[in-house]
């Protein structure tokens, strides 16, 4: 991007994707939120298996740039 003022290492993203990204970290959080009320809550051993499966799962995707 050279003439742009915009440093070399920089990522643009659109406007979807950026919405798109915001989407997935919210979701991992609301996910991550459940487990903690589950584990507040004495959920059983399975429930939270489950749980943190969903919540890696989904931080996983929020990884992803596109």
């Amino acid at each position: 991007m050279k003439g742009t003022g915009i440093p070399e290492d920089s990522v643009v993203l659109s406007a979807q994707e950026v919405a798109d990204l915001s989407d997935r970290w919210f979701a991992a959080r609301c996910a991550a939120e459940d487990v903690a009320t589950a584990v507040a809550e004495g959920a059983d051993q399975t429930e939270l298996k489950e749980l943190t499966e969903t919540l890696v799962a989904m931080a996983r995707d929020a990884e992803r740039l596109r």
